[in-house]
C-alpha cells in the first residue's frame, strides 16, 4: 500500500531506532507545505517559519525570542523542506554585550540538526541541545545542513572546522576539514558556512574566513576555487546554478555575486544601498529560483528580499533594518533571518525531494 513521504521517513527512522519523541507541537497552518511558500530561518527569533507570498505565517517551529529551550531552535541558521518534514540547524548564540538574545548574555548552546514534522515532532536529531563538542553525536555551531539523494545529511559544522556527511544511523561517512584545525591547505577550512552536494558528486563549500568557495571531490581534492578574482570577503554561501555559474554570498562586501567558471563576475547585487539600510548588513544566503529570481537573506537588515535579474526588489519580508517578532505576518518583523528557500524549488543543484525512500538495507 502506498504511504506518503512523511510516513516513509518515519518508517526509515523507526527502522534504525532513531525516532525521537515529540517535545511539543506548535503549528496552526491550514496551508502547510505549499509550493511557492517561503521557508525562513528567523535566527534570533529562535524559530523556523513557513510564509505565503503575501507574508502570512502559516507554520512555525519554535516559541519565539524569549524561549531558550529544546522546544525552540536557538539561533537557527538553516532550514529546508524534505517532503513534508523540515530539516533545520540550530547554532545557539555566543556571549555578547549587548546580548544577541534577551536571556543569553553568557551565550546559549543549541548544536542540533533536526528533522521536524508539521506538528512539531522531532523525528531525527544529530547533536545535542546545550552540548558543544566534536565527539559522536556532537556538533559545534552547525550553520547549514542539506539532505542528499544519498539519504544522508550534509552538515557544515562550523566551530569544528569541518563538513561532515552523516547517515541515518548517525555515523559520519565522509568529512572534509580536519576537526578543530583552522587552515587553508589540503583538507583544511576556516569557519565554513555552507556545503552543497553537486550533480557531479562533488561538494561545494563556502569557506567563509578563507574568502573562497571551493569545489572538492570525494577524495578531498580541491578541483576549483572561487574568490571573485580575489575580491571576496566572508563567503557565507555558494550554490551552483544550472548554467554552470556559481552564486556567491559575499557577506562582508554586502553583495551577491554570480561568477562564471573562470571566476569572473557576471551579475552583482548590493544589499546596503537602500536608504535606511544597515551599512554592513552581512547577507548570509542567496538562492536563485527556477524563475530566475534571487532570494536573499539580508541578515542585519532584518529582512528577506526577492530580487529579479534587473536588480529590482519584487518582494520583501521583514522591515528594513528594524528587528521584530509576530506570529501572524512578517510585517510584524524578523530578527536577523539567516536563510530562506522557496518550498518546492531548487537549492543549488541538489534535486527537489520527489523520490522514493530506500527499502530495508539500502541505506548506508
Amino acid at each position: 500500500m502506498a504511504i506518503n513521504t512523511r510516513n516513509k521517513v518515519v518508517a526509515i527512522l523507526s527502522m534504525f531506532g532513531l525516532f525521537v519523541a515529540p517535545p511539543f507541537a506548535f503549528a496552526g497552518a491550514q496551508e502547510f507545505n505549499q509550493r511557492g511558500d517561503l521557508l525562513i530561518a528567523d535566527q534570533f527569533n529562535n524559530r523556523v517559519i513557513e510564509i505565503q507570498p503575501d507574508g502570512e505565517i502559516v507554520w512555525q517551529f519554535g516559541l519565539g525570542p524569549n524561549d531558550i529551550s529544546p522546544n525552540s531552535i536557538v539561533g537557527t541558521n538553516d532550514a529546508q523542506r524534505v517532503g513534508s518534514l523540515t530539516l533545520m540547524a540550530g547554532t545557539g548564540v555566543p556571549a555578547a554585550s549587548p546580548p544577541l538574545e534577551p536571556k543569553c548574555a553568557a551565550g546559549c548552546a543549541d548544536n542540533r540538526v533536526l528533522f521536524v514534522d508539521k506538528d512539531g515532532h522531532i523525528e531525527w536529531q544529530y547533536g545535542q541541545f546545550g552540548v558543544t563538542g566534536s565527539g559522536p553525536n556532537q556538533l559545534n555551531t552547525p550553520v547549514q545542513t542539506t539532505w542528499t539523494p544519498r539519504f544522508t545529511v550534509l552538515i557544515t559544522d562550523q566551530g569544528n572546522e569541518r563538513v561532515i556527511e552523516v547517515n541515518l544511523n548517525k555515523k559520519i561517512v565522509w568529512q572534509y576539514g580536519q576537526t578543530g584545525v583552522v587552515g587553508s591547505g589540503p583538507d583544511q577550512l576556516n569557519n565554513p558556512n555552507s556545503a552543497e552536494l553537486l550533480e557531479n558528486g562533488h561538494v561545494l563549500i563556502a569557506d567563509e574566513n578563507n574568502n573562497r568557495a571551493i569545489e572538492v571531490d570525494r577524495n578531498k581534492n580541491v578541483v576549483r576555487a572561487f574568490t571573485v578574482e580575489g575580491t571576496a570577503s566572508g563567503v557565507a554561501f555558494a550554490s551552483r546554478l544550472p548554467n554552470g555559474n556559481t552564486l556567491i554570498t559575499d557577506s562582508n562586501n554586502s553583495r551577491i555575486v554570480e561568477v562564471d567558471p573562470a571566476d569572473h563576475a557576471v551579475w552583482t547585487y548590493l544589499t546596503n544601498l537602500q536608504t535606511g539600510s544597515n551599512p554592513a548588513p552581512l547577507p548570509t544566503r542567496a538562492i536563485r529560483t527556477r524563475t530566475s529570481k534571487t532570494v536573499i537573506s539580508d541578515q542585519f537588515n532584518d529582512r528577506v528580499i526577492i530580487v529579479n535579474m534587473a536588480k529590482h526588489i519584487v518582494a520583501q519580508y521583514g522591515n528594513l533594518n528594524h528587528p521584530g517578532y509576530g506570529t501572524a505576518n512578517t510585517s510584524q518583523g524578523l530578527n536577523a533571518p539567516y536563510d530562506a528557500k522557496v518550498v518546492g524549488d531548487y537549492t543549488g543543484l541538489t534535486p527537489p525531494f520527489e523520490f522514493e525512500f530506500p527499502s530495508d538495507g539500502d541505506n548506508e
